[in-house]
């Protein structure tokens, strides 16, 4: 998956804005962690749909999300 152009202090501000770490977003990115699905979704809010669950629950969100799944 394509990490979304969104800079360091995009990353920051969003962090700050819903209590997470920046390096934890970025993790969860670059799949080398998963974001629980309530703060997926909370990200995906206040990032007004920049950052999207599927990017951050990478190996998940075909099951928690099938409704987003493509046909």
């Amino acid at each position: 998956m394509n990490i979304p152009h969104i800079s360091p202090e995009e990353r920051r501000e969003l962090a700050e804005k819903v209590g997470l770490s920046e390096q934890y977003i970025y993790q969860c990115l670059t799949g080398r962690r998963e974001m629980s699905a309530w703060q997926a979704v909370w990200v995906e809010q206040e990032s007004g749909g920049k950052i999207t669950r599927k990017m951050l629950c990478q190996g998940s969100w075909q099951a928690i999300w099938p409704e987003l799944v493509e046909a």
